[in-house]
C-alpha cells in the first residue's frame, strides 16, 4: 500500500497543473472519522492479504463508516491508473505486472470479512492486451468458489483499447451487478475523462445487457463538476436507452488543489430532485445524495433492486 505523500508527490503526472482552490465545504457534507474495532479489523484483512481498496486510494469520504461495518471495495490489478482523470485521487504511471496470486487474496478476505455482498473495482490497464477482463474472472470465480454466498458486484474500467471479445470474459464468469460509471455528462469528458469515450462507456452498459438480461447493470456520475440540470437528464435518458437498472449521483469532492476545481456543492434538495426523475425515468433503483458513491451501502441497494426487479416482474 503507498505511503501517505503530498499531492506533487503522490500526483506527479499532475504537477505542472495549475492549483485549483479547494472550497470550504457546506453543513450537509458531513463523514465519520475511523474509529472502533471493525474498523481495525477491516484494516487489518487487508494489510495482511496485501490488498489495494479504492476506499483508500480515491479517498473516499465514507470509508470510515463503510470499514467500521467490514466493508471495503477492493482494488484489482494494482494501485496505478494508465489513465490520468482530472477528477481521481488514483496515482497515474507504468504498472507493474499482474499477480496471479491476487484472486486468491481477495476470495480469502471476502471470507474471513463474512461479507453478504462485496464490490470488486480496478485501474484502467490500456497496458494489457485484454484489460485485465481475465483478471476481473478469475477473481469473480475464486470468490464463488470461497464464499459462494456473497454476492458480487464489478464496477469495471472500459476496455477502451482492447480487442472485441473481452467483455464476454468479465460477463460470463456472471458477477451479479455489472457496474461501470460514465462519471459525468458528455460535453465535459474533455476535460475530466480525457482517456475515455462517453459513447463507448455507454455501449460497454448496453452490450452487457444483450450478453446477459438477467445481469443487473448500474452507472453513476458525480455533480459539481460545472454540468448543468438538462445535461444530467439527458445521461439518465442515455442510461435508459442502454437499459440500465441502477443509478448512482454523488458531490464531485476535489482530491488536491491539482485535481478538477469544484464549480458548485449542489444542495441535498436537488440531490432529491435528480432521484425523482430518475425513477420516473424507469430506473430499478437510484442512490442520490452528496455522500453517494458507487459502492455506498452497494449490498443493502442490491437487495432492494432484487426487490424492486421481482415487484416490476409482477406487474407485468
Amino acid at each position: 500500500m503507498r505511503d501517505l505523500k503530498l499531492p506533487d508527490q503522490r500526483h506527479p503526472e499532475k504537477a505542472h497543473r495549475p492549483d485549483n482552490a479547494q472550497p470550504r465545504k457546506p453543513s450537509w457534507i458531513r463523514v465519520k472519522a475511523p474509529v472502533g474495532e471493525g474498523y481495525k479489523k477491516t484494516h487489518q484483512i487487508m494489510r495482511e492479504h496485501k490488498l489495494v481498496t479504492v476506499c483508500e486510494e480515491a479517498g473516499c469520504p465514507n470509508a470510515g463508516e463503510c470499514w467500521s461495518q467490514g466493508h471495503a471495495t477492493m482494488m484489482i490489478m494494482g494501485e496505478i491508473c494508465t489513465r490520468g482523470c482530472t477528477f481521481c485521487n488514483v496515482a497515474t504511471g507504468r504498472p507493474q505486472d499482474l499477480d496471479v496470486f491476487e484472486p486468491g487474496r481477495v476470495a480469502d478476505a471476502v471470507q474471513k470479512l463474512g461479507l453478504n455482498h462485496v464490490v470488486i473495482t480496478s485501474v484502467d490497464r490500456d497496458d494489457l492486451e485484454d484489460g485485465g477482463a481475465e483478471h476481473f474472472a478469475m477473481t469473480i470465480r475464486a470468490i464463488r468458489k470461497r464464499a459462494p454466498d456473497t454476492t458480487i458486484e464489478i464496477l469495471t474500467p472500459d476496455f477502451l483499447k482492447c480487442a472485441p471479445g473481452v467483455l464476454e470474459v468479465v460477463v460470463e464468469a456472471k458477477p451479479d451487478v455489472f457496474n461501470h460509471n460514465l462519471e459525468t455528462v458528455p460535453g465535459l469528458y474533455p476535460e475530466v475523462r480525457p482517456g475515455a469515450r462517453y459513447f463507448h462507456s455507454l455501449r460497454l452498459l448496453q452490450r452487457v445487457k444483450e450478453l446477459d438480461p438477467g445481469m443487473f447493470t448500474k452507472s453513476g456520475i458525480m455533480v459539481g463538476l460545472g454540468e448543468d440540470r438538462q445535461s444530467v437528464l439527458q445521461v439518465m435518458d442515455d442510461m435508459r436507452a442502454a437499459d440500465v437498472d441502477f443509478l448512482t449521483i454523488g458531490q464531485y469532492l476535489q482530491p488536491t488543489p491539482k485535481h478538477h476545481a469544484v464549480d458548485r456543492f449542489v444542495h441535498p434538495d436537488e440531490f432529491a430532485a435528480y432521484e425523482k426523475a430518475a425513477y420516473g425515468k424507469g430506473f430499478l433503483m437510484v442512490s442520490a445524495t452528496p455522500l453517494t458513491r458507487s459502492s455506498y451501502h452497494a449490498g443493502d441497494d442490491f437487495a432492494r433492486l432484487r426487490d424492486a426487479r421481482l415487484k416490476k416482474l409482477a406487474m407485468q
